[in-house]
Parts: C-alpha cells; structure tokens; sequence
C-alpha cells in the first residue's frame, strides 16, 4: 500500500503554514451549473482549472466538478492541482474509493449487469481483493504473448494504412486504431480473434457505444454556442438510460461468456467470483480499460512524436535498429529495456497527456494535505479533485513543463517517474489488491514502446494531421515515409 510522503501525518505538525482553503460552491444548486457551464462552456476545462489557480493564488481550492444537477447529488470537491497535494488521491489509509471511480457520479450498474465492478471498490472490500488478484492472475498469464500478437496486428494496421495513403493521400489512424486495438486485446486475453465469435467486425463499435453513455456527463460535443443549452441538458443533466446500449452489451457480454471459458473457470475454482461477476468484470476490464486506454494513448503518442519532428524520429528509430540489430532481429523484453529514449519517449507522453485526466478519492477521516507553500485542513468526508493535465505540469517539478521533451526521463530523468501519474499511481510502484492502481499499467507501458518499435522499425519518419473528438486526440497520417535501412 502506497503511503504518500506528499500529504502530512495528522500527528505531525505541517511544514507549512496552515491555511482555509480559498474558493466557494456559491449558491445551492445555482453555483453548481455555474460552474458546470465555466467548466464545458465559458472557461474550457483547462482555463476554468488555471483562472481559480490565478484567482485564489493557490492551486488548493474548493469548486463543483460536472455534472452536478440532476445527476451527481453532490458536486462539491476540494481541488490538489500541484506534484506535491496529489499524491494524497493514492494513499488508500487516508482516502476512500468506493462508488467515486468517474467522480462525483456514478453511473447505473444497469451498465455492467447489475454489478459494482472492481474499478467501484474501495480496495478494504473484500471483492476488490478477489477480483484485482484474478486480473493480476490473467495479466501474468499472458504477458508472453504480447509482442508476437502486437506485431500480426499492428502489421496489419499499418498495411490498411500505407493502402489508404496510396488510394486517398491520406490515412485516419483513430479507425484503424480502434479494430486493431479491439482485436488485439481480445486475442490476448482469450486467444482468439473477435471476428471468429458473434462479435465479427463489430466489436469495437459496439463497445464505444456502451462506454460514450457512462462518460457522457464528462464530456462536450464542441458544437457551436447556440446549441450550448440543448447539448447540458441532453448530455449533463440527467443520467443516459443503459436501456438504449443494453443490446449491444448484451453482445459484448455473450462473446465475451462464450470466449473466456478457461478465465472464468479460473475465477471460480482459484478466486471465487461466480462465473458471471467474473464475466462482467472481464467485459469492463478488457473493453473499459484496456481498450478505452488504447482507442486514447495511441493516437496521442503519435501526435507529441509526430510534433517533435524528424529529429526526434531518427534518434528513435537509430536506437530501435541498433537494439533490435544486436538480438538478431527480434524484439524482446530484454531489448526493450535497452532503448532508453524510447522508453522515455513514452512516459513522457503518458505525463504531457494522461488518458485518465480525473482522480477522485473521499477522506476517510479529518486530514491535513499540502501544497509547496501551505497546509490545509480537510474534514472527514469531503471530496478530493486531482485534475492530472496540471498536476503533472507542475513547473517547481519539471522545467519546460508545458513542453513534450522527448529525453526528459533518461538518466537522472528516471527520478522524476515518481510524478508520473497516468495510472491512478506513480509509475515507481506496482499494481496489487491493496491499491487503485491499474491493473494493466506495466501492460500499457510496454504496449506504447512496441509501437513505437515496430513503427520505427517500419518507417523513417512521418507527418500527421491533429485533430480533437469527443474522448481526445484524432490523427490522421499525411506520410509514411519507408525505412531506409
């Protein structure tokens, strides 16, 4: 169990001055829509953070976070926006995560079965335990087969995509990320391809259209003002019905049953999840987790390299051949591990752009937390906000924090993984029952350094068009340019 070095011992006298917390709620129910419309409409969701932070002079303070009316019944939260408030999120003897998994809301388990899924759990409830051992279980089992697998399907992706520049000079990533990603992961975890079970060619779409509901309190259509009104109340005002996705969840879950046989068994005999808690859970894991990370990581590690430029891509793909070269052409763990650049490449485009901006946590009891400059009391029962985007650009941490510099966790750089968060935790602790951290994080490292290896093993460099959805980045590839060598 993590315990954070950076909130203070109640016990202990803080090292700062111990000061209120600034900012307000405003007036019932009235404040919090306020805040909602600064948040998606008015402000952004990065300038509502950075107004307060200016405003209140203080990166510690109190706000609503969306969505507020009708759906969350309580908005209010205590905002930690800086490397050193944090951290109290990860420290489970002190904070609480039971039902706050999306935030302030959540939303109908008429979404997952009727279940509470693990990512619900407070880790002292004793099916957190069984159900994040049994991931953990599964994830060793199949760590061997990642890079083989990785690299049928990503040759393929990049295939359909040299095909497409060819017929329409042009190639969206996002799309074919999103069936390569799809497949891949379920291949991994139950060996075989969703296209060979009743999900065929539609597994991916059917998934995004059981997760978009759950998120949508979150989230913005970008639409132009005029429509503002229309788009809070149809996305943020009342909770979207699982009725309308429970069809195509329905054919989730069915693959899913159908495919997991040796898992499920698994669940039952070593762990003692029924067969279809177990099930559920898997669909929420593998679809959820897994490929909700990838459908967001991908497209955004290419965007920060694709940006950096051809420097950048001849360092990277230098490194790659030469490690790649000493092993006689393979890629291995071993080799991987060599490739510092790229290793580095990677964290930091999971710091500059976390795939799970929003932490939230409940104090299991009154606490004092700081900030560089100041304490701050928080009574026993009040939310606590970490907003990752800022807390991970911390200036007084990182120097250019704003900027993606490729090398920034080489050599002494590896000091600072311990502020890098993407994960629910820092990258210098592991996954286990007795914490939040995901369970699939080493997984998602070593995904993200396989694509880079197996894209600059195929090519020299590339340009790309940027551009934003409703979950996050859209890339689309100008050019592909072959390896030279």
């Amino acid at each position: 169990m993590l315990s954070s070095s950076a909130s203070a011992v109640p016990k202990l006298p803080p090292k700062h001055p111990l000061k209120q917390i600034p900012g307000d709620y405003g007036v019932p129910f009235f404040g919090a829509i306020k805040d909602r419309y600064d948040f998606f409409y008015n402000q952004g969701r990065d300038e509502f953070f950075k107004a307060r932070i200016q405003k209140y002079n203080s990166t510690v303070f109190r706000t609503n976070m969306p969505p507020g009316p009708f759906i969350a019944s309580n908005p209010k939260v205590v905002t930690v926006l800086d490397a050193i408030s944090f951290p109290i999120l990860f420290d489970n003897s002190k904070i609480e995560k039971r039902d706050i998994f999306d935030g302030t809301y959540m939303p109908s388990t008429d979404f997952t079965g009727g279940y509470r899924i693990c990512s619900f759990l407070d880790p002292t409830e004793a099916k957190h335990t069984s159900l994040k051992n049994f991931f953990l279980s599964l994830l060793s089992a199949n760590h061997k087969n990642v890079i083989p697998l990785f690299h049928t399907h990503f040759t393929d992706l990049f295939a359909k995509a040299e095909a497409q520049l060819l017929k329409d000079g042009k190639s969206d990533f996002n799309s074919l990320n999103d069936q390569t990603s799809f497949d891949f992961i379920f291949e991994l975890f139950f060996g075989q391809n969703p296209s060979n079970t009743s999900l065929g060619s539609k597994g991916s779409t059917l998934v995004s259209l059981w997760i978009l509901p759950q998120l949508s309190p979150q989230l913005t259509l970008g639409l132009p003002k005029v429509f503002n009104v229309l788009e809070d109340f149809l996305l943020h005002t009342f909770p979207f019905p699982a009725l309308f996705v429970k069809p195509a969840y329905n054919k989730v879950y069915k693959a899913f049953y159908e495919s997991a046989a040796k898992a499920l068994d698994e669940a039952e005999s070593k762990f003692g999840i029924t067969r279809e808690e177990a099930c559920h859970n898997l669909v929420f894991l593998v679809c959820f987790n897994a490929y909700g990370g990838m459908k967001l990581l991908f497209p955004s590690l290419l965007k920060w390299v694709a940006l950096a430029g051809e420097e950048l891509h001849r360092k990277l793909r230098d490194e790659i051949r030469a490690v790649v070269k000493e092993t006689g052409g393979k890629i291995t763990l071993a080799a991987l591990d060599k490739m510092t650049l790229t290793k580095s490449v990677v964290y930091e485009a999971l710091r500059i752009d976390p795939s799970v901006p929003f932490q939230y946590g409940k104090a299991k009891e009154d606490l004092i937390i700081e900030s560089h400059d100041a304490a701050f009391e928080i009574k026993k029962g009040e939310i606590l906000f970490g907003y990752q985007p800022i807390a991970t650009r911390d200036g007084k941490i990182f120097e250019n924090p704003e900027e993606f510099v490729a090398d920034r966790f080489v050599g002494e750089g590896e000091k600072l993984l311990k502020y890098v968060w993407w994960s629910n935790g820092p990258e210098t602790v592991s996954p286990e029952a007795a914490n939040k951290q995901c369970a699939g994080k080493d997984l998602v490292v070593l995904m993200n350094r396989i694509m880079l290896v197996e894209f600059f093993l195929r090519y020299d460099t590339f340009t790309l068009d940027v551009g934003t959805s409703l979950l996050g980045t859209t890339t689309t590839f100008k050019t592909l340019t072959p390896a030279s060598s």
